[in-house]
């Protein structure tokens, strides 16, 4: 691992943007890219658009470490191997590696923290079986 640094990031001093991988979100980040020189990713999200349809079945290939936490509302999604599940405020979620998965809804007031290994990753959109 490369050396990390200190980084300090406080509500007050930070905004939510709307530059992230989805646009039905905003993302707040909390510094820790740039500390781990990419090595992880920590930012706090918030819903600002409801899709019609939801996300739709995805993976993210590059991924080693994903861990969502819901801080306010709910969000339902659906994992290969496990069906659905709907994720409330203090559920944690440990998205094993290329685990393809959908998040289907969520409510307006929705905010989760997401921390993830590494930083940068992308989405590789799947067909649902027939």
């Amino acid at each position: 691992m490369t050396d990390q640094k200190l980084s300090i990031v406080h509500a007050a001093d930070s905004t939510f943007v709307a530059d992230g991988m989805r646009k039905c979100f905003e993302y707040r980040d909390l510094g820790i890219n740039a500390a781990t020189d990419g090595n992880f990713h920590a930012h706090v999200i918030r819903a600002v658009d409801q899709e019609e349809d939801g996300i739709g079945l995805h993976r993210h290939n590059e991924i080693e470490f994903q861990m969502v936490y819901i801080l306010k509302g709910w969000m339902r999604f659906w994992y290969e191997g496990e069906g659905e599940v709907i994720a409330r405020e203090g559920t944690c979620i440990l998205q094993p590696p290329k685990v393809k998965h959908d998040v289907l809804e969520w409510s307006d007031d929705l905010e989760l923290l997401e921390i993830t290994s590494p930083a940068d990753f992308t989405s590789e959109a799947l067909q649902a079986a027939e």
